[in-house]
């Protein structure tokens, strides 16, 4: 009788998890084996083939140290209207932890190779933190694969370059790579996957520490425990706080020719919009909207997800023609 009971536990927990976050599948890139999930669209909106130019196939790109999971909150939602998508960037999530030269352009390809085999119409682009750069940047190289974009908080690789003045720089860079040493990094690595480590420095990406639950904590400690994630983690530490992540937001936003939201938590801790002045993007390119949310940090969509659910489908009804004529331009 125990057993069975287990048995129903585990199985309801399960089902629980996929209405939250769809059907998860694996996917092999360039020898590499990726998680993907995708949940089809729950109303008429869209045809079978998800076609629909009003309402376009929805693509989710989390942030650094999340994974689809931390999009729970988001893909029932906003399946309602669209089907939706999400991916696990390679060295995150439940996908490999692999030895790579990683950088934005690098998850850029990963992102255009899965869209070109499994979705292959317009999509909206939806990041947070590095997904939202890598959604930009995804953006201006392959404009075939987008209808619109959607960036809650967005780092900008060149704003270390541009505070710290250039005969500062070679210093700077020496310290980081000693710091980013395999050595230091894999003593660091095995400290900080600690679940109650976790749970402290995951405050600094919200505002309300109420919002920090076992569920959320499980998400960002599971994948540390992977295989070969102490390896991936020292490339990734590194590349991360460097300019070579990828190019200047700056340098990409001006050019692009879709509709764009930026939504901003003013709590944001980690990207602080007091330094970032995200309303300076705005300022680049008229058809970016900029809304900054209070009450939010730096993952927006999981802190305040019924406000940013919300903002993302009342955004795409007000941008329908602009979707209908590029895609119809892309054909």
């Amino acid at each position: 009788m125990g057993k069975v009971k287990l048995r129903f536990i585990v199985s309801n927990i399960s089902s629980n998890w996929q209405k939250k976050i769809g059907s998860q599948r694996d996917w092999v890139w360039r020898g590499w084996q990726t998680r993907y999930t995708y949940v089809r669209c729950q109303s008429n909106y869209e045809t079978r083939e998800g076609q629909n130019l009003q309402n376009p196939p929805i693509l989710l790109l989390h942030g650094f140290g999340a994974s689809i999971g931390h999009w729970r909150q988001n893909i029932n939602v906003l399946s309602q209207k669209h089907t939706v998508y999400a991916l696990d960037l390679l060295g995150f999530g439940a996908s490999e932890k692999a030895i790579a030269n990683y950088n934005t352009s690098f998850w850029v390809e990963q992102v255009y190779e899965f869209w070109q085999a499994f979705i292959q119409v317009p999509v909206i682009l939806v990041g947070n933190s590095i997904g939202s750069l890598i959604s930009l940047v995804a953006t201006g190289t392959y404009k075939d694969m987008v209808a619109g974009l959607i960036m809650i908080s967005l780092p900008d690789p060149a704003a270390q370059a541009e505070v710290i003045p250039s005969w500062c720089l070679p210093t700077v860079e020496l310290i980081q790579n000693i710091v980013a040493s395999p050595l230091l990094l894999r003593g660091l690595f095995f400290i900080l996957r600690r679940s109650s480590i976790i749970r402290r420095w995951v405050k600094l990406a919200y505002s309300n520490p109420d919002i920090i639950t076992e569920e959320l904590v499980g998400i960002l400690a599971g994948p540390p425990r992977d295989k070969g994630a102490a390896r991936a983690f020292c490339i990734l530490f590194k590349i991360m706080g460097s300019t070579k992540l990828g190019p200047s937001v700056k340098a990409i936003l001006p050019s692009l020719e879709l509709p764009m939201l930026l939504i901003w938590g003013k709590q944001d801790l980690l990207i602080p919009p007091k330094f970032a002045n995200p309303s300076q993007f705005s300022q680049l390119n008229p058809r970016l909207e900029f809304i900054e949310l209070d009450n939010a940090g730096h993952c927006a969509h999981d802190e305040c997800p019924e406000i940013v659910n919300r903002l993302i489908l009342d955004w795409v009804v007000k941008q329908k023609y602009q979707f209908i004529n590029l895609t119809r331009s892309n054909v």
